[in-house]
Parts: C-alpha cells; sequence; structure tokens
C-alpha cells in the first residue's frame, strides 16, 4: 500500500516540530499492572518534565513511586465514565495512554469485550467530558490479518482484516474505530495510536514467548512466512516517545527486518514440527477448548500467510529508531529462556495482561 504523500509527510514533520512537549505533564494511564504499564510508569516516574502519574487499574502497579497515585478503577463495569471524568478533572489530567488491553487470547470472551472495545468507549467519553490534551493508544500490527494477498510490508493506511470471528481481534479493532472517530470529533486533542508488532524480549510474558518456549514448536507443513517482532525495550521506548511528543497519526513500531518463522524458531533453540494444516488445526481447537494452548486454532493463518508492517512512518515522524533487530529480539528472549529452561533464572511472571 502507498506511504503517505509528500505533502502529508511534510505536514507531519512540521506539526511534530511545532508541537513540543508541555513540561510538567500531569499523565493518566490505563493497564498500569500489566507489562507495558508497569515499566512505562517507571520511566516515566525518572522524567523531570512528568508532574504526576495516575495509574488506573484494579491492582497497584509495583514501580508506583513518588510520582504516582493509584486509583482502582474497573473498566468493565457500568458508568465507569464518570468515574475516570472525576478523576481526569480533579487531577487536570493533560494526557491519557490507554494501554488497558489484553496481550494474549483470552477463554474468558464476554470479558474480554467488556475491558477492550466497551471499556475503550467509557475511556473515550470521559476525555470527551475532560477534553484531555493528548490521548495515546496501544494497538497491534496483528489487526491486518495474514493473508497471502498481503503485500511485502503493510503501511499504516492499510485496512484492518484480522479475522473478525477472533474476539482477540475483533475487540481491538472495535477500539481503533471509536478512536478514529473520537479523534475526528475532537480536533483540540492530539490522537496517537501505536500498532506494536509482536512483544519479545527477556522479561515479557506473552502468547508468543510462550509459544517459542516450547521444546517442539508446532508450524504448519508447507508454510514459512516472514516475521517480524519488536524488543520490549524498543516498545516501552515508542511509547515514551508518544507521550512526550506531540506526533498525531496512526504508527505502525516494529524491529528492523524480517526472518522466516523456521529461522526465529531456531534462533530460539527449539525444533520445528512441521504438521499438516488440518490435524494441526483439529489439535489446537482440542488444545485451545482445554486451555492448554497459546491461542486458538484462527491464529495458525500468522504461521502460514505474511502479515509485517512497514515502520518508516513512525521513524520519519516520531523519530522512532528501533535498538534492536526482529533477529536480535529473538536472540535476547532465547538467552534468558535458556536459563529459564535450566531453572538458573525465574519464570517471568504472568504479567501481559489486564486482570
Amino acid at each position: 500500500m502507498g506511504e503517505p504523500g509528500e505533502a502529508e509527510a511534510q505536514s507531519e514533520s512540521q506539526g511534530a516540530v511545532a508541537r513540543t512537549s508541555r513540561a510538567r505533564r500531569v499523565i493518566a494511564l490505563t493497564g498500569a499492572d500489566a507489562f507495558l504499564g508497569q515499566n512505562l510508569i517507571g520511566l516515566l516516574e525518572e522524567d523531570d518534565s512528568v508532574a504526576r502519574i495516575l495509574a488506573i487499574d484494579i491492582k497497584s502497579p509495583p514501580t508506583a513511586g513518588r510520582k504516582t497515585r493509584f486509583y482502582k478503577v474497573d473498566l468493565t463495569q457500568t458508568a465507569v465514565d464518570a468515574r475516570i471524568a472525576e478523576i481526569l478533572t480533579t487531577e487536570n489530567v493533560d494526557t491519557f495512554v490507554h494501554l488497558a488491553f489484553l496481550a494474549s487470547p483470552s477463554h474468558a470472551s464476554a470479558w474480554a469485550h467488556e475491558l477492550e472495545s466497551v471499556g475503550t468507549m467509557h475511556v473515550l467519553n470521559a476525555c470527551r467530558q475532560r477534553a484531555v490534551r493528548k490521548f495515546v493508544m496501544w494497538s497491534q500490527t496483528l489487526l491486518y490479518g495474514a493473508s497471502p494477498s498481503n503485500p511485502n510490508f503493510l503501511a499504516e493506511t492499510h485496512p484492518l482484516r484480522g479475522n473478525t470471528r477472533s474476539r482477540f481481534l475483533s475487540d481491538k479493532i472495535e477500539a481503533e474505530s471509536a478512536v478514529a472517530r473520537f479523534a475526528t470529533q475532537m480536533p483540540g486533542t492530539v490522537v496517537t495510536v501505536l500498532r506494536l508488532a509482536p512483544i519479545l524480549g527477556p522479561t515479557v510474558n506473552n502468547y508468543l514467548t510462550r509459544y517459542l518456549g516450547r521444546r517442539y514448536v508446532p508450524t504448519v507443513l508447507g508454510y514459512d512466512p516472514l516475521v517480524q517482532f519488536v524488543h520490549e525495550v524498543d516498545a516501552l521506548a515508542a511509547f515514551k516517545l508518544a507521550t512526550v511528543r506531540d506526533c498525531p497519526g496512526v504508527y505502525n513500531i516494529v524491529g528492523d527486518g524480517v526472518l522466516p518463522l523456521s529461522m526465529a524458531i531456531e534462533l530460539a533453540g527449539r525444533t520445528a514440527i512441521p504438521t499438516p494444516g488440518p490435524l494441526l488445526r483439529a489439535v489446537a481447537g482440542l488444545a485451545w477448548a482445554a486451555q492448554l494452548a497459546e491461542a486458538p486454532p484462527m491464529f495458525l493463518q500468522y504461521l502460514e500467510w505474511l502479515c509485517v508492517a512497514d515502520g518508516e512512518r513512525a521513524m520519519r515522524t516520531l523519530r522512532f529508531r528501533p535498538a534492536f533487530t526482529s533477529r536480535e529480539a529473538v536472540i535476547d528472549y532465547a538467552g534468558a529462556q535458556r536459563l529459564r529452561d535450566a531453572r538458573l533464572l525465574r519464570s517471568t511472571v504472568a504479567a501481559d495482561e489486564t486482570p
């Protein structure tokens, strides 16, 4: 798909320069006790331009320091938008960072819908009432969907065609649509959406790290798609940039380079087990139903077809430069996983999801 035109690129660049960071920000953050929230709070605690951080979740994050105030709020509850609006007004919030999304598929699909799709509507209603100056949201490149018709690199203008039968994908697509409407209705608010590639690293725990953590990793016989990742350090760096700089728009956040799935498995020190598609789908369906699998069978599409994103716009406008390539993200993950396999490193705490 086409990149933004020259005029759009010039406008983006000028806008990013013209809108400088506002000193002493007050930042509200949902999903505060999940992986991204915990670590982003840790970074913001050390930022002199941040006056106060409001951690919104059902549990206080362990990284909360002297700048952080915890508010116990459950986004799945009715009329929670009034409570959030009250917090935003009382605390004079400048920036809202919305991270309350699942990093891995869940069997609790009804609850997940209330958290992500309905919860996002609650958050946006509160931000309309308060008219926050900036809104930053976490999304994922998986929402583009895996397809044999995908171009080699998916630009931000590519439609989100993730499998709508997957609640994990459809809820996030609904949330993105709601945020796009919000951006149109609230032209005075800087709205930034970061679509992250699958996150890998030594401490993150999600469906991907559990998939690659198997000694024998199932793949679809006859398929070896190119894959890409973003290192956990780069994921956090991107959110820090989006929080302290004013760069409206949608950005793909990816590590440099791609590699075949088979090579990713080899770099992880695992053994690939190519399996005929119909058999693998049947086994995956039974394993998911028994809660023994990392993801439902429809995720096998990502083991067959291409779904890699173009990160050029984030580099040009957001000034995001990944420190790790996709290959290096796998290697860094694999080093920590080997230590866990040898029981020399404690298993990562499952902090990838908002409870």
